[in-house]
Parts: C-alpha cells; sequence; structure tokens
C-alpha cells in the first residue's frame, strides 16, 4: 500500500491510498457489501455510476456462505463479484458482538453459532487472517474484541488486552504467511478499542501503534450506544494517538452529520449501513435534510430527490415516481434510492476532499450545515 498526505487543513486530510486494486481519495466513504454485493447494486452500479473505489465486505458472512474456499476458486472477491476495484473485509469482531446471545470470547478467540443454521464455529485471529487471504482483500481488519456500551471498566479492560494480544498474533502470523507468499499485496489494519474511556484508549492505541507493522489504525467500538458528543470526543483525543503517515479509519459510522465532524477530526475512511438501509426504508439523503418518501406530499412532485444531486436516478426521475415506487412495494425503487443516497455520500467525501485541498474545510461545514432544515 502507498499512502500519501496531500494536504491538511486543521486536522482534516487530504490523503492517496494506492492498493493493489485501485487508488483511492480521501476523505472516502466505503459502501458495505456484506454477502459480497451492496444490497440491490451490482458491480456496473458501483462502478459506472457511483465510481466507488473500494467497498466493504464481511468476513463472517462470506465464511459462512458461500465459504471463503469457494470465493478463492472464482479467483477472490473481485473475481467472483466482478467489482475489481478494492475490497476492504472486517475481523468479524461486530458480528461476534451483534450476535452476542449465540457467541462468547474467550481468551483465544470468539465461539459462535451460525445464524443460518446454528452450526459452531470458532474464530481466532489466525483463521480470520486465513478466511480473508482466500477472500484476497486489499485491507484485512484483523480479529478484535468489541463491547456494547456503556460497559464496566473491567469489561473494557478485558476489550483492550484481547485485541492487543489478538492484534499480535495476527501481525506475527501475517508477517510469516507474507514471507511464504511473497508476491502478496494484502495490507492489514488494527483496530483501537477502549470504549469512551480516554485512558483505556490511550493505552490501547499506544500497545497497538507500538506494533509498529500495521498499514493502517482503526477506531471501533463507537457508534454501539454512546451519544455523538461522547463519539465526537474520543474521535478527537484518539487521532492524534494514531500514526499520521498512515489511513485513520472509523469503523461503523454514520450519518451524514458524523461524516463531517469526525473528517474534521482527522480521519480518513467511513462505512456505514445507513445509506442504503435508509434508502430501502424510505428515507432520502439530501443537501437540504432528510426526505421521506412515504410522505403523501410527493406524490404529485416531479421535482428530483435533491436538485443539487448529480446522481443517476435524480437527473432521470421524479420524487413522485420514487412515491409511487416505495407504495407499490416495486424493488427498482431498491435500486434508484440506493444509488442516489450512496451518491449524495460520495458528494460529502469529494466537496470535503475539495475544500480540504482548498484550506477552506471551515467554510464546507459551515455551508453544510447551513442548508439543513431537519
Amino acid at each position: 500500500m502507498d499512502f500519501k498526505i496531500d494536504n491538511i487543513d486543521g486536522n482534516a486530510r487530504a490523503c492517496t491510498i494506492k492498493t493493489a486494486h485501485s487508488t483511492i481519495q480521501t476523505p472516502v466513504f466505503m459502501p458495505v457489501g456484506t454477502v459480497g454485493a451492496v444490497k440491490s447494486l451490482d458491480s456496473f452500479d458501483m462502478t459506472e455510476h457511483l465510481d466507488s473505489k473500494i467497498i466493504l465486505a464481511n468476513t463472517y458472512h462470506m465464511y459462512l456462505r458461500p465459504g471463503a474456499d469457494t470465493v478463492k476458486r472464482f479467483g477472490g472477491l473481485h473475481g467472483f463479484t466482478k467489482f475489481d476495484r478494492s475490497f476492504l473485509t472486517d475481523s468479524g469482531g461486530f458480528q461476534a458482538f451483534s450476535l452476542s446471545n449465540i457467541s462468547k470470547a474467550d481468551h483465544n478467540g470468539i465461539k459462535f453459532k451460525s445464524h443460518i443454521d446454528g452450526s459452531s464455529h470458532y474464530f481466532t485471529p489466525e483463521k480470520v487472517l486465513d478466511i480473508e487471504y482466500a477472500l484476497n482483500s486489499d485491507i484485512m481488519m484483523i480479529l478484535d474484541d468489541l463491547v456494547a456500551l456503556p460497559a464496566t471498566k473491567e469489561r473494557i479492560k478485558l476489550s483492550i488486552q484481547r485485541t492487543y494480544e489478538w492484534a499480535k498474533r495476527s501481525i506475527e502470523y501475517h508477517k510469516k504467511m507474507k514471507a511464504i507468499e511473497e508476491n502478496s499485496e494484502q495490507n492489514i489494519f488494527a483496530i483501537i478499542q477502549g470504549g469512551t474511556n480516554k485512558e483505556f484508549r490511550k493505552i490501547s492505541a499506544e500497545g497497538l501503534v507500538g506494533l509498529e507493522d500495521f498499514d493502517g489504525y482503526a477506531i471501533g467500538g463507537l457508534s454501539v450506544g454512546e451519544s455523538n458528543e461522547e463519539m465526537y470526543d474520543i474521535v478527537e483525543f484518539t487521532t492524534p494517538l494514531m500514526p499520521k503517515d498512515k489511513p485513520r479509519y472509523l469503523m461503523g459510522v454514520g450519518t451524514p452529520e458524523d461524516l463531517v465532524e469526525n473528517i474534521q477530526r482527522g480521519v480518513d475512511m467511513f462505512d456505514c449501513v445507513m445509506p442504503t438501509r435508509n434508502a430501502r426504508n424510505g428515507t432520502l439523503f439530501t443537501s437540504y435534510g432528510k426526505v421521506n418518501i412515504k410522505s403523501s406530499r410527493y406524490k404529485l412532485s416531479d421535482e428530483p430527490i435533491d436538485k443539487e444531486c448529480e446522481c443517476y436516478t435524480c437527473k432521470r426521475y421524479s420524487l413522485g415516481y420514487m412515491h409511487h415506487l416505495f407504495r407499490a412495494k416495486e424493488l427498482t425503487y431498491f435500486r434508484l434510492a440506493s444509488l442516489h443516497n450512496l451518491f449524495y455520500y460520495k458528494t460529502i467525501m469529494k466537496n470535503a476532499r475539495k475544500s480540504i485541498l482548498d484550506n477552506k474545510f471551515l467554510d464546507f461545514k459551515k455551508s453544510f450545515y447551513s442548508k439543513r432544515m431537519v
């Protein structure tokens, strides 16, 4: 991976990341393709309509179905999905957290039962990397121990201890595997934990950075029950503890406002299901706030979703048509709405980057908020 800082405005960063499959300009939002597809969209949509340079796939879900070996037979995620740009794969730690009723972590890894058929499985740091090697993702997240908030100090302390030990095992295993596979171009990111406790965040960050050989670092364990203000405070505290010369990734965040606030605090990379999930449920994001397409007020509107938007949907279809599709439960709605919401998120990133390069990020932020009605 090649990483270059193009400009810094305050703490906001515009950077360039080069992987084996694409050149990624940051800040960047990564659409979530949990099972090897962004819901309702295909590789043509992702490249031609959205020009996405990187998307996220889920290690846990791809492991259970269709299986890592199956994906490998098709040439990894790129050959299987026909999306020939970059993939980031998460570690499965979040799934263990979100499926806590059928999973249990111990010092060696995470035991869980499949949500599909109830079969038993065990993720260790090494096994997670083996799965990701088979998927051939460009950026591999290591196994971490994520806890819901609020949590006791004892549980958060255990989380950062496990996360550090698993990170140490992961980097040692990755070095060994790279020595075997000399041409491997896969990269590995560590995940900083610590909840909303600054002391634990500092311990976690310093321990992981001290391992040195990671290609990038993520802030995990946020947007899991804490307030927005707490999230912003922890991100602002944590980013200065992360290496300046490597990518910074905030996992699972968030709203358009979350993106802008955390770009200002030094984050380079984001992912979240919000734009596609909200699209499917009838909420469309615009420059002026949210549109609830269910509302009858849009039945006769011949306006686009957002007059400022240049997406495939806004250039062709009206609010009235989108309202009709949603009410009729027409599957076409999911695609058109998802294209719009993801394009809107991409536009935030594009405009934020330009403002950072021009040393005008605060002007961009002021304009972003001044337009929003809801």
